[in-house]
């Protein structure tokens, strides 16, 4: 018996016949393809494909040949099989030794394999391309008449041989069409075959006939060969090429078009240098901004509002409508602005309003920003109310550009047009017919949404931004035509305040960058760099620096990481290592541990001696000075053994975060310095760790260009005179989205600015700035229960429910001990550890407590509730306590209330009030008693009178004395952060003659469960002269001999001059218990008001 077989090769169809035909020592066989990967264009694949068409009913044989095995195919009539894809190609040989006869034409007979394995680089995967290579020698097809046949098709693609070296292919893998031949059994009709429909009778007679297993075994077979050809390339020939078959780098170019800047960034014509707008009429207004609002809540105010606070102007809001805040301090103007957020509410300001303000513009030099508002109503040439000017509203524009003549523009170079469509249709343009108006920005009308009216017609500019030099009723003013939801806007309106401030608000125009690179060595497979990428980051870095003096990348490393890529992103490891001179560098954790996890401080150290031991081993530079935590965590909320750590391994000077105060908003992002180490904020440029390939950026490629072109990044930059950048390894991997980024921003600021960028060492940029900033220099400390990801990064010993839920405030010498002491009684109620300074005071929020860390705090308020053992009702461990703090000099500190509300935004807050008067001696009283040779050695009255070229020490104790009795000046900074309905005012003097009635409104105010009953636990102590702990029917326990003692009464003089001193402070105590409400006069209020008239 003979077989039919048709093989398909290098493009030409060959008959193979017996052994008598066929050249003796010659076989045909197929190789496996080994070669070094080449550049990927498109994802491909390995795919191993065999077709079996049998169309006779032929009887087949299978013939053995010595130490080969043929295969036995049968008749099955468009049978199909497909085999699981491979991570290799197979190798297929031909069976030697074999005879193959044709069987007669008229049989039509024909049996044909097709095989195909898309193995080559440089192929897409839809089109199916092969690449395979053939070893024949001297081998001849025939038919059985001895000649060539070249008619029959089996490739399913042009009706001619498949080539087997081809790497091109119009049928995908998986169908099978007939030729469109005439002769040979491979001519059909060309319809595609199915390999769905056969598969499971087709496997099953072939895998039966053929090989002699069944179909199970079949597939536990090809499973096993995959997961073998998986172990092989992973371990054996990972060479990268598996990456680049997931995804093909498409590498993005910066695509920025400046026509000021040549291709080295480098300005192509001579650029007039930025105006300075100082004048000596700067120095007759404050720099702050008053900008009057709609409501509270309207959008373009809350733009305004925080934009100023991005660039840290100060200014004030109020609703437009209302009488005027007073505009002048003594001889000098409040405001250096005024901004109106819709120009009507200026326009149609009352007579009175209208007239007081012009002449303060007037009288101090003051200009006016005006926004055109929105509205539901089209103006076509409307005049604005005593103004030669006209306007045009509800326009859709495009294609907006500056004036390049215009005084009003420093921060912003002109030259360049924003093309594109304006956002927004509500647009307003001007149009005006003296010579006090200038255009600063100028638009074209939208002709794809008026195109009747731009046939034949030249598009004239549109005036969109106005400057009034003043000329017609002597006011400066700049108008603008929309909000700044357009970009240029925000520019423009930065640049006002400063030409209307005379120099007042203008911002310095230096601006400093720094890029780190995070996680260096860290990252799975795939997402690494490889030598290719470090090339790019080296060259890159070369172009940013012709644009930006000083510039290099930061990069943090782990070195626990090292060589934990591919066998390509190892070398890449090892490259970078070769140009370590190229880039700076600082450290990470050694294996990208968080800090905050480790309670330990030798072992947190050890952890960093192995970073800095790989560092040595690897010429890594050491002495940066400036260190990165691992995702923030132990900067801010602050690990106090991180920066002991970081001290005692690098010399940390200077450290970065994103998370002081919070993460968002970005513009509120601050610095401060702990422990000797500058922490700077640092800003995102809208890349992460997953962000590394273009078309697969959150929104897509316009997405990210809109955050580059005008957006977020580069406002971020324009806004912060000191930039330093988060950005991860992955980000220069892959699509190397970091160095389109940076390139692209550094560009398009160099168009649109008048900035000057530069960069420089960490060390430098934190001196830097806080020589800008310096009231950032002492931290605020929040509490990290209130923000999600800073819980996250928090020591988990650490627990919120033990802080204060409330504060006794003080002021000294009013009776806090003995309140302390009342409330200590109550089983519910528990107060910090005494300190071993301060005792029963932590005085944590004034004063250098402060500055040693919330940690520290914290520690005087244990997790574990103590029990407490002075109550009359003793609780038991671990019992729900309200906990409390008190500490008197917290009342008149000046940082207190800010620090206190910070942490402690929801506390109550307590405090106690005498006669000022009565105070300030009682503190001179307490002074002498503890021995104070400044009290010791002047009179009561020589204290109060000291003037400010008195000592020091006499001076500080005057001030102790006066200052704090200023209650109704120390209460409204506290109402500043904390709502009325936190603050509870004791009188004194009740306390003193009435505690329990005092106890038992304080509890109704604090909702303490269960309410504790003062009537049976306090007695009046006639020896001391006020109210003591009864412990039993005939013993009281008091406070100790300071307290309540007996001294002379205050000589006259000094109550007159104390009266007369605080006379007005207490009047406007009254006011101020009057707008509380709830709140009635104290007695000792109204005598000594009464005294003191």
């Amino acid at each position: 018996m003979t077989i039919s077989r048709k093989i398909v090769a290098t493009g030409a169809t060959k008959t193979a016949t017996t052994n008598s035909n066929r050249l003796p020592g010659k076989t045909l066989k197929y190789e496996k393809l080994i070669k070094e990967p080449q550049t990927f264009d498109a994802m491909t694949t390995t795919t191993t494909m065999l077709l079996l068409n049998e169309r006779t009913t032929q009887t087949d044989v299978a013939q053995e040949v010595p130490e080969k095995r043929c295969i036995n195919f049968n008749n099955g009539g468009n049978k199909l099989l497909a085999m699981p894809p491979t991570d290799h190609t197979m190798l297929l040989n031909a069976c030697e030794g074999a005879s193959y006869t044709t069987p007669p034409a008229s049989a039509s007979a024909s049996a044909a394999v097709a095989i195909a394995v898309a193995a080559s680089a440089s192929v897409p995967l839809a089109a199916g391309n092969v690449t395979y290579k053939a070893k024949a020698n001297n081998l001849v097809h025939a038919n059985n008449n001895g000649f060539t046949n070249s008619n029959s098709n089996i490739d399913g693609i042009h009706g001619g041989g498949y080539n087997f070296n081809s790497t091109s292919s119009s049928t995908p893998i998986g169908s099978c069409n007939g030729g469109s031949g005439g002769g040979g059994g491979g001519g059909g009709s060309g319809s595609s075959s199915s390999i769905i429909s056969p598969s499971l009778h087709c496997c099953n007679l072939i895998a039966r006939r053929c090989f002699g297993i069944n179909v199970k075994r079949g597939v536990l077979a090809l499973f096993a060969i995959t997961v073998v050809s998986i172990f092989y390339y992973t371990y054996y020939v990972d060479t990268g090429v598996f990456v680049s078959l997931i995804q093909r780098p498409t590498h993005p170019a910066p695509i920025i078009n400046c026509r000021m800047i040549n291709g080295a960034g480098k300005h192509v014509r001579d650029a007039s240098p930025a105006p300075d707008h100082r004048s000596e009429a700067r120095l007759r207004i404050d720099p702050k901004v008053l900008v009057f609002v709609e409501t509270t809540y309207s959008g373009l105010g809350r733009d305004i509002a925080e934009l100023l606070v991005y660039n840290r102007i100060k200014y004030k809001t109020e609703v437009a409508g209302k009488s005027l805040p007073v505009l002048t301090n003594l001889d000098k103007g409040r405001y250096g602005v005024i901004v109106f957020e819709n120009l009507d509410k200026y326009l149609n300001m009352d007579k009175w309003n209208r007239e007081l303000l012009d002449k303060y513009c007037r009288e101090y030099s003051v200009g006016i920003v005006g926004f055109v508002s929105p509205s539901e109503e089209t103006l076509v040439g409307a005049q604005l109310r005593d103004f030669p000017l006209f306007v045009h509203t509800n326009l859709r524009l495009r294609d907006a550009s500056l004036n390049p003549a215009s005084s009003v523009l420093r921060l912003t170079r002109a030259g360049e047009t924003a093309w594109g469509a304006l956002p927004g249709d509500d647009w307003a343009v001007f149009q005006h017919n003296h010579s006090t108006y200038e255009p600063v920005e100028w638009a074209q009308r939208n002709t794809q949404e008026y195109p009747a009216d731009s046939v034949g017609l030249v598009q004239l500019p549109l005036t969109t931004v106005l400057q009034d030099r003043g000329q017609f009723d002597g006011i400066q003013r700049v108008l603008f035509g929309s909000s700044l939801r357009f970009w240029l806007h925000r520019l423009v309106f930065l640049d006002a305040l400063s030409y209307l401030s005379h120099g007042q608000l203008s911002l310095s125009l230096d601006r400093m960058i720094l890029v780190d690179i995070d996680d260096i060595f860290v990252g799975e497979k795939g997402t690494r760099l490889r030598p290719d990428d470090v090339r790019a980051l080296v060259a890159t870095q070369k172009i940013i620096g012709g644009m930006v003096p000083g510039f290099r990348f930061n990069l943090g490393f782990s070195g626990k990481y090292y060589h934990h890529g591919t066998r390509e992103e190892n070398l890449g490891d090892d490259f970078l290592l070769q140009n370590v001179h190229e880039f700076n560098w600082f450290s990470h954790m050694w294996k990208h541990q968080q800090p905050h996890l480790y309670d330990n401080l030798t072992l947190l150290m050890a952890e960093m001696q192995l970073n800095y031991a790989f560092a040595k081993d690897h010429n890594i530079p050491t002495d940066s000075g400036y260190s990165i935590s691992p995702h923030h965590s132990g900067v801010y909320p602050a690990h106090e053994l991180l920066y002991m750590a970081w001290k005692r391994v690098w010399n940390v000077k200077v450290t970065s975060t994103e998370e002081y105060p919070h993460l968002r908003p970005a513009r509120l992002r601050r610095g401060f310095i702990h422990r000797n180490i500058m922490v700077l904020p640092r800003q995102t440029c809208g890349l992460f760790t997953h962000t590394m390939y273009i078309d697969r950026y959150p929104g897509g490629r316009d997405k990210l260009d809109e955050s580059i072109q005008g957006g977020e990044l580069f406002q971020t930059i324009v806004y912060n005179p000191i930039n330093i950048f988060m950005t991860h390894m992955s980000n220069y991997g892959s699509d190397r989205l970091a160095l389109y980024t940076f390139q692209s921003v550094i560009k398009f600021l160099q168009c649109w600015t008048n900035l000057k960028l530069a960069s420089a060492p960490p060390i430098q940029l934190a001196e830097m700035y806080f020589q800008l900033h310096p009231e950032e220099v002492d931290p605020v400390w929040g509490n990290p229960c209130d923000d999600v990801r800073h819980k996250k990064i928090w020591s988990k010993t650490k627990n919120c429910d033990s802080l204060p839920k409330f504060l006794v405030i003080g002021p000294q010498k009013t009776g806090t001990t003995a309140l302390y002491t009342f409330l200590s009684m109550h089983s519910s109620i528990a107060s910090n550890i005494a300190s071993p300074d301060t005792y029963e005071e932590v005085q944590f929020f004034n004063g250098n407590n402060y500055y040693r860390g919330l940690d520290w705090y914290m520690d005087f308020f244990p997790s574990e509730t103590l029990p407490n053992t002075s109550s009359p009702m003793p609780t038991t461990l671990n019992s729900p306590r309200y906990m409390f703090e008190k500490s008197a000099t917290y009342f008149d500190g000046e940082a207190v209330p800010k620090r206190a509300h910070a942490l402690l935004p929801r506390a109550k807050i307590v405090t106690i009030l005498i006669s000022p008067a009565k105070r300030a001696y009682s503190w001179y009283q307490h002074q002498r008693a503890h021995g104070d040779v400044i009290a010791n050695n002047y009179s009561f009255y020589q204290v109060i009178t000291a003037t400010d070229s008195a000592p020091k020490a006499l001076k500080d104790l005057r001030n102790r004395c006066l200052n704090p009795g200023k209650y109704a000046q120390h209460l409204e900074h506290w109402l500043a952060y904390y709502a009325a309905q936190q603050l509870h005012i004791i009188d004194g003097e009740q306390l003193r003659l009435n505690p329990i009635d005092v106890m038992n409104e304080l509890q109704r105010f604090l909702k303490i469960q269960p309410v504790f009953d003062y009537s049976n636990h306090l007695r009046y102590d006639v020896k001391k002269g006020f109210f003591c702990q009864a412990v039993s029917e005939k013993r009281n326990k008091c406070l100790g001999k300071s307290k309540g003692r007996q001294y002379a009464a205050m000589d006259e003089r000094s109550a007159k001059l104390l009266q007369r001193y605080y006379l007005n402070h207490n009047t406007a105590l009254v006011k101020l218990l009057k707008k509380l409400g709830s709140r009635p006069i104290p007695q000792w209020l109204k005598d000594d008001l009464s005294t003191g008239t």
